[in-house]
């Protein structure tokens, strides 16, 4: 049986300071990134949870260089220009989303290589094929070992080499993100100062999460930008260097940075800026701006701040959040941000009208069915719901206690997590409970933790009078 984390609720308003861990996005994109640049790097402020270890592994099997620091966050790793160390193993990417989609990319480019690559049961059933029809495009071998289109399988690779790829992203953002990393180093066809070009057949989901790879690609070197208003991609290919198991002909990026640093992940981000409509009070997320930054979730923040639900300060220390003085339900596209719908749609049982979620059908092959999930569990909580391929309706009833179910997905555990945060008996007295709270190791190992530090901080502060 699974174990079960009982909520504590506020019975003061929430006060505080919210350290977030490093974007696992960034994280894992830079690994990859550092992996195919030449030399060393270090990236400071790497997030360490079930994700990124998975992908430090499969790059130390793969026999990159790669040392990990959880104390200091750091993560040193020399990169091999474009080369593959080992030429023959087995990989495991777990339930790790990018791991499944970056690393097939990258063993690719290795001539005469054998790897075996598997995951999850619930990887198993999460949609890969897209890349994986691009990648033998463009000279690799797949060979699957289950289900044709899906994990587990076979690569047998021999460098990639063209000009140009038409490829289906339109299940996942990580299969288009995935070769736009490894476009710099995929053999020219002809010039060696062709750009590698990527057209889209049809569109992708979470668009933000692309603009964050390109944008990355250029702080790694590389020339990348996005035309035919998202249905096409191309990225540079730059003068070559030559490694002992890489064709001579092949491109690389130029100028890489020595240091990296990963900035505080947004969509963990999302947990801590309702948290305040469900306690009252205010936290101050160190580090977190509005502006300029890689991560499309920060909208998630601007789309609560315009519909009144929000009141956000920006300061030199990071973002001041307090509830805003509307209580409504909003109706919303979150297919651009679809990490974060499970926040609002946990809370949506404390606002006023119906919550209306669309745009949501691809997060029905993530790490659960996250829309049938998430009905599944306001159903239990007395909620009124009504689900379609890809939106969710939420009308507010008054809360039941219950046990949550996770199905195995940190997002669903941290966002109903906050949810029992709410002084429903009052008194303080426990309602929810989170089952599988250790799930929430994927991408934030310390979130109860870290619930609980501010639980403790807020009933020690004096509050003040008015």
């Amino acid at each position: 049986m699974l174990n079960t984390l009982s909520i504590k609720p506020f019975t003061r308003p929430v006060q505080g300071v919210v350290r977030l861990p490093g974007s696992k996005s960034l994280t894992n994109r830079a690994l990859i990134l550092a992996a195919l640049n030449k030399g060393p790097l270090r990236l400071e402020g790497a997030l360490f949870s079930k994700d990124t270890r998975i992908m430090v592994r499969a790059l130390q099997t793969l026999g990159f260089a790669v040392k990990a620091n959880e104390t200091s966050r750091t993560i040193a790793i020399v990169g091999q220009g474009g080369a593959i160390p080992v030429a023959e193993t087995a990989i495991e990417v777990g339930n790790a989303g990018t791991a499944a989609r970056f690393l097939p990319a990258l063993l690719s480019l290795r001539p005469g290589g054998t790897y075996t690559v598997d995951g999850s049961e619930a990887m198993r059933q999460r949609p890969i094929k897209g890349l994986l029809d691009a990648l033998e495009g463009l000279g690799a071998k797949v060979i699957y070992n289950g289900e044709p289109g899906f994990f587990p399988l076979t690569l047998y690779t021999q460098g990639l080499k063209g000009d140009c790829i038409r490829l289906d992203a339109s299940a996942s953002s990580q299969i288009l993100s995935a070769l736009l990393m490894t476009a710099p180093h995929i053999t020219p066809g002809g010039s060696n100062h062709t750009p590698f070009t990527i057209e889209l057949l049809g569109g992708t989901v979470s668009k933000p999460f692309v603009r964050m790879t390109l944008e990355i690609l250029r702080q790694f070197g590389s020339d990348c930008e996005e035309y035919r208003i998202g249905k096409a991609y191309q990225v540079s290919r730059s003068k070559p260097h030559v490694s002992s198991n890489a064709d001579p002909s092949r491109s690389v990026n130029t100028a890489p940075p020595r240091v990296y640093t990963v900035a505080p992940d947004l969509t963990a981000a999302s947990y801590f800026l309702v948290l305040p409509m469900v306690t009252g009070g205010s936290l101050l997320l160190e580090g977190v701006q509005l502006h300029g930054g890689l991560q499309g979730d920060i909208a998630f923040a601007t789309m609560l701040q315009d519909a009144g639900l929000l009141e956000l300060q920006t300061t030199p220390q990071g973002l001041r959040v307090r509830s805003g003085p509307k209580r409504h339900g909003i109706n919303r596209n979150f297919n651009a941000i679809s990490d974060t719908f499970l926040t609002l749609a946990a809370i949506a049982p404390l606002l006023e009208g119906p919550t209306v979620i669309r745009g949501i059908g691809h997060t029905r092959r993530q790490e659960t069915d996250r829309v049938s999930a998430v009905a599944k569990e306001l159903h239990r909580l007395g909620q009124e719901v009504r689900e379609t391929a890809s939106i969710l309706e939420i009308v507010p009833r008054p809360l039941i206690p219950a046990v949550v179910q996770t199905y195995k997905d940190h997002r669903v555990a941290m966002s109903f997590g906050i949810l029992g945060c709410r002084d429903m008996k009052g008194g303080g007295r426990p309602w929810l409970q989170i089952e599988d709270p250790a799930c929430c190791a994927k991408t934030f190992p310390n979130f109860f933790e870290l619930l609980e530090n501010l639980h403790k901080e807020s009933h020690l502060i004096r509050q003040p009078k008015g």
